[in-house]
């Protein structure tokens, strides 16, 4: 698919922080692109786990992984030597990480955030955290479509990467192979946004059709979401064409349409009527759009632009709306032009 271009030279060494399903799938990406890649895990028994068998059985069973993939327990020996990091902790952990990584890490090399979602107790952007802990270093972002096993198991998958244009390139270079296209841009903003506010509406299409109200009402719902995604997207500077691009338009609807989305089927179990509290309690899968979505309305209500589709999202999941009366609240609003 994706030839490297001639233009930049690719890392030769990097770090991931965080080996989940997703960081552990963008080690073995790097790795099939032909980088050393030291990757580093809070948990000794994935770390165990990866030396032993080559494989992640926690979070990414039945994958080998390459011997150029060195797992450790170990911060420092995962970052003293790297020439770029990926850093795929959280939204609501991404501080914390950022802090333990810029202590350790060479100053000035890119620091890529691979996580998707708003602070909740700030209301900021994954950029804008990076700003306020990591200063020293050059702000990177990569997001897009992509499930970890999809990109891991070696199909066709697309993103973008977001950075200073040079330093986009030379990181689109490092990780672009057969299977794996980065695409090149330095909107890191609009990049974090569409990231962060697909998997609202991905609860939002979850809930539609849990409630069994029609693919025609799934669309709808997604096209009205993505016009709120444009609109807040224009308040704060960020690109129209990056989001409707691949980590804006094509991430939504990847989230918000597929099974395999935990933001899709959390949205669904709700949409049936199952307690919001079970669904989030811990042990349950992540959905990052529960800690998103007040954080988004909040952010927007700065700004002055009005979300319905996302505030009634965030309304039933604080329990102020019923989920079975979130729909008659959408329709019953005026009339308008689109």
């Amino acid at each position: 698919m994706a030839e490297k271009p001639d233009v930049a030279k690719p890392y030769n060494k990097i770090g991931v922080i965080g080996a989940g399903a997703w960081g552990t799938a963008l080690a073995l990406t790097a790795a099939r692109a032909g980088l050393q890649v030291d990757l580093w895990a809070r948990e000794l028994e994935v770390v165990d786990s990866i030396i032993r068998s080559q494989e992640n059985t926690s979070f990414l069973p039945g994958i080998t992984l390459p011997a150029s993939i060195t797992a450790t327990g170990d911060m420092a020996a995962a970052t003293t030597h790297a020439e770029a990091l990926l850093i795929t902790a959280p939204a609501q952990h991404l501080r914390a990480s950022l802090t333990s990584v810029a202590t350790r890490a060479p100053e000035g090399i890119p620091l890529v955030v691979c996580a998707k979602g708003i602070e909740q107790a700030t209301g900021k952007l994954v950029t804008e955290i990076f700003l306020e802990t990591a200063p020293a270093f050059q702000p990177a972002i990569l997001s897009g479509p992509s499930f970890a096993r999809d990109a891991a198991s070696g199909l066709p998958t697309a993103v973008t990467i977001a950075a200073r244009f040079d330093i986009a390139q030379r990181l689109q270079a490092s990780l672009g192979h057969a299977t794996f296209r980065p695409y090149a841009s330095d909107d890191v903003l609009g990049v974090a946004l569409g990231g962060a506010a697909k998997n609202v509406y991905a609860i939002a299409c979850g809930i539609v059709d849990g409630l069994g109200l029609g693919e025609s009402a799934r669309a709808a719902l997604l096209a009205r979401g993505f016009a709120e995604l444009l609109r807040l997207g224009t308040a704060l500077g960020a690109r129209s064409e990056t989001l409707m691009g691949l980590s804006g338009l094509g991430d939504l609807v990847l989230t918000a349409t597929s099974p395999n989305s935990r933001n899709y089927r959390f949205g669904c179990e709700v949409g049936k009527g199952r307690n919001l509290a079970e669904l989030a309690a811990p042990g349950q899968p992540l959905a990052e759009g529960v800690a998103t979505a007040p954080a988004l309305v909040i952010r927007a209500r700065k700004e002055k632009i009005e979300l319905p589709v996302a505030e009634t999202v965030a309304a039933v999941l604080d329990g102020s709306l019923p989920v079975d009366a979130a729909i008659a609240r959408l329709m019953s609003r005026p009339l308008k032009s689109e």
